[in-house]
Formats: structure tokens, C-alpha cells, sequence
């Protein structure tokens, strides 16, 4: 299990992890494995509205499975890392376990928060870093997969966005745990509050759970799309266009009178 403790052996599985989600999946739905994707293909791609809603719930919802899975294969083991270093899930401290389903600010690494530790980031400074990395994120998945780009990579395209999460995770997961996804977020959370960590995911970070897990990555979705929509996709096209000119002007030079 210590193989795969450190920020960038976490990064790394993460990105494996969704390179491969999106691969058996973007046939299916598009991969839309991200409610802030989601939210940002409606605003700025034209994705249907009216499956907005049903995308989010099933995003949520297979998430909250997923961590109840998780709590099953590893339940026991985290019952005895609780145990052996004085660890009382529903009380202060119990994040260093609960940090195993949720984000918090600044990642406790398996310990319990403390004051020192508290002072050394701020609730602005996180959240920005989660909308950043959102932003971030949305930006490579437009330029990856917009059809006006001639470089895209295509059948590479799910790697490419799996080496971009674990680039983003290994920049700040040491500072928020670099969630950039709520359903990935909220879901997990919910699920550890029923398995015994009570309260303490909704009141370690206080409202941050919900502006800095949720509303950050929505916000930052949304830019970064915005910056896709508005600057890069008329980029692309603006190359295809004068390419074209090129390519015909070249094939049918105009005649000297």
C-alpha cells in the first residue's frame, strides 16, 4: 500500500484511472465523468440542456458507489490505522481518515489538522487553486477534442487528459487535494458521513466543502470552457481558413491577364 502513498504515486493512478474511464466510456456518453464538464459543455458547446440534470445525478451517484465499495475492500484497514494512532472518526482529527473519501484544505496527509498546519493556506488561496485547476483542465479537453484543431491526437486524447490530471494533481494536491470534480467530491463525502465520520466532513473546512469542492471546479469549468469557446476554437479555425487559402491558391493560381 506505501507504493502508492506519496502526492505522486496518487497522481499517477488517478491519471491512469480516468485515461481508462474515458476509454470505455466516451462511446457510451461522451465520458462525461465530471459534473463541471458537464455544466460547461452545456453552457458553452451546445450539449443538450435537458440531460444536464439526469448527467449529474448518475456522476454523483456513481461516485457515492464507488466510495461504498472502497469503504468495503479497505474498511478494516482503516478501522486499524484509527486505531494506532488514536484517531476517533466522528470527533476533531477524524479528517485523517475522512480525507480518504473527501478533500480538505491543506491536505492532511493522514493526519490530524492542526492549527499550524491550518495557518499555512488560506480558504481563498484553495479555492482558487481548485478553480485554476479546473479552468486548466477544461482548457485541454476543449483544445484536445475540438474538431478544428488538426493537431489533436485523437485516439491519444484520453491519455493526454489522464497525464493532465496527474500533472495538475502533483502541482496542488499538497494544498487542497486537487479535487476539480464535485461528484467526485460530494459524493465520497456524503457516503463517509454515513460510515461513521458524521459531521466532521461538513464542519472541518467549515462552508468550504461547498465553495471551495464544489462551487470552485464550476466556476472553474466554466472559464476555462469560456476560454476554449471564446479564444482558442476561432483560433483553429482562423488556421484552417488560411491553410485552405494557401492550399488553394497554390492549386489554382490566378492567371496573369
Amino acid at each position: 500500500m506505501s507504493a502508492f502513498a506519496g502526492n505522486f504515486q496518487v497522481a499517477v493512478v488517478w491519471g491512469v484511472g480516468i485515461a481508462l474511464a474515458i476509454n470505455l466510456t466516451s462511446a457510451l456518453s461522451g465520458a462525461h465523468l465530471n459534473p463541471a464538464v458537464t455544466l460547461s459543455m452545456v453552457v458553452w458547446n451546445r450539449f443538450p440542456r435537458r440531460l444536464l440534470l439526469p448527467y449529474m445525478a448518475t456522476q454523483w451517484l456513481g461516485a457515492f458507489v464507488a466510495a461504498a465499495v472502497l469503504y468495503c475492500l479497505f474498511g478494516a484497514a482503516i478501522r486499524s490505522y484509527e486505531q494506532s494512532h488514536d484517531i476517533v472518526r466522528a470527533k476533531p482529527g477524524g479528517e485523517a481518515t475522512a480525507m480518504l473519501f473527501g478533500e480538505y484544505y491543506p491536505n492532511p496527509g493522514g493526519q490530524p489538522l492542526t492549527d499550524a498546519l491550518r495557518a499555512k493556506t488560506s480558504p481563498a488561496a484553495v479555492f482558487f487553486a481548485e478553480c485554476t485547476g479546473t479552468a486548466l483542465l477544461l482548457i485541454v479537453i476543449g483544445g484536445l477534442t475540438d474538431k478544428a484543431n488538426q493537431e489533436r491526437p485523437q485516439k491519444l486524447t484520453p491519455a493526454l487528459i489522464g497525464l493532465t490530471i496527474t500533472l495538475l494533481i502533483g502541482l496542488f494536491g499538497p494544498l487542497s487535494m486537487a479535487c476539480f470534480n464535485p461528484a467526485r467530491e460530494l459524493g465520497p463525502r456524503v457516503f463517509s458521513s454515513f460510515a461513521g465520520w458524521g459531521t466532521v466532513p461538513f464542519t472541518t473546512n467549515g462552508w468550504g466543502w461547498l465553495t471551495v469542492y464544489i462551487g470552485a471546479p464550476f466556476l472553474g469549468g466554466l472559464l476555462g470552457g469560456g476560454i476554449h469557446a471564446i479564444v482558442l476554437k476561432p483560433a483553429y479555425r482562423a488556421v484552417v481558413t488560411i491553410q485552405s487559402t494557401r492550399f488553394n491558391e497554390c492549386n489554382h493560381p490566378a492567371r496573369i491577364p
